[in-house]
């Protein structure tokens, strides 16, 4: 069957494409659909039709100038790019910092039409197109016909938003397909945000460690910086060399779209700041001998800072409970920007104006553990000789 339709002269633009993907390396990320990309420009690519005849797409937008064609609707969909920040008119302020961020099935129309397209037009290509992968269900594509679809409302009322958000971005690797399941869900939901996250909260803010309910003072003499006497261990200043430079981490893995790194990391300096408490049990010091409530003070105002770092570290990925941590340690919102990422100020000669602050009210559990949701069997009568 032949029609006659408007194309667009791709093939002429393949030595474009390849010049662009090749002088930028990081254009397309993760680099495994930078290569896969590459290699589909190795060879030919035929022109494009980007038009049908009216009669086979009726509700399809016409082609200016000839209504008896119209425009494939994915065509008009890529243009929306555009015209969405105000093309042609007002786009320029908001075009030349594009990012798009893609599923890898349609890595194709991103990263060889698209930039066709806008090369042809004379306009700014976008600074990094970002691809990531699919959820499967227990091994599975998602389809209706399988009846396996999640459905995100329901994921929300059982595991909470934030639940959620943690586990999608937790779990999520950009260059792969990723495996979904309730109690893959369950499991690490309570395990890095009930027990590790929510226990070392609960644990640090307690009244019977801390009666006063004061942002609590730190020593230099227990926690000496050059390591000499002091009550500290060598296990307690490789955690704050390791909580020192997270932000850095964490930013760098927030800029490549990789949250599940940033997230790895974070949850490596709870374990980090549960082992430093564990390890020097606060709750056996006896408050009446000064040493030991100068001591058990600074354990705490080290436990709180690490606390801090994370709540404004996990603002991106779970505002909710990063705002009841920052609530919880008296951290007005004018101090939860990048800029308050100052660890442990004391330790380092310098004043922390959190010191000797009312720490805010007890807002409840961080985050509920969530219990496996039983489904009852029916019992099945026994053969009888």
């Amino acid at each position: 069957m032949k029609e006659d339709n408007y194309m667009f002269r791709l093939s002429d633009f393949r030595t474009e494409l390849l010049h662009w993907l090749r002088s930028n390396p990081k254009v397309i990320q993760p680099v495994k659909f930078h290569d896969l990309v590459l290699q589909w420009l190795e060879d030919d690519i035929p022109d494009l039709s980007v038009s049908r005849q009216k009669s086979r797409l009726q509700w399809g937008i016409p082609v200016p100038g000839d209504p008896e064609q119209t425009i494939y609707v994915w065509l008009d969909a890529l243009v929306n790019y555009l015209t969405v920040v105000g093309y042609p008119q007002n786009h320029s302020q908001w075009w030349t910092a594009a990012h798009h961020v893609v599923g890898k099935d349609i890595l194709k129309f991103h990263a060889i039409y698209w930039p066709a397209f806008l090369m042809a037009a004379g306009l700014p290509l976008p600074q990094t197109i970002y691809v990531h992968s699919h959820w499967t269900v227990e091994g599975k594509k998602m389809s209706k016909s399988l009846g396996n679809v999640i459905n995100p409302l329901d994921a929300i009322e059982k595991f909470t938003v934030d639940g959620l958000r943690y586990f999608l971005l937790r779990q999520g690797v950009p260059d792969s397909d990723c495996d979904y399941y309730d109690d893959k869900v369950i499991k690490m939901c309570n395990s890095e945000l009930a027990d590790a996250l929510g226990g070392l909260l609960n644990r640090c803010t307690a009244p019977s460690l801390n009666p006063t309910q004061l942002y609590p003072r730190f020593s230099n003499a227990c926690f000496p910086k050059e390591r000499l006497g002091g009550k500290s261990v060598s296990d307690d200043y490789r955690m704050v060399e390791a909580v020192s430079v997270l932000p850095l981490i964490v930013e760098q893995h927030f800029e490549n779209l990789h949250v599940y790194k940033a997230l790895e990391a974070i949850s490596a300096c709870v374990r980090l700041t549960n082992g430093f408490v564990q390890r020097h049990a606060p709750w056996k010091l006896d408050r009446k001998v000064p040493e030991d409530q100068q001591w058990l003070d600074t354990i705490l105002h080290v436990s709180l800072e690490c606390l801090r770092m994370y709540g404004i570290l996990l603002q991106p990925v779970v505002p909710g409970l990063a705002d009841k941590i920052l609530s919880r340690l008296g951290v007005t919102p004018e101090e939860r920007s990048w800029d308050s990422l100052n660890f442990l100020m004391r330790f380092e000669g310098r004043e922390c104006g959190l010191e000797g602050r009312v720490l805010g009210p007890d807002l409840g559990v961080l985050f509920s553990r969530l219990e496996r949701r039983r489904t009852s069997k029916m019992a099945t009568p026994q053969d009888k000789s």
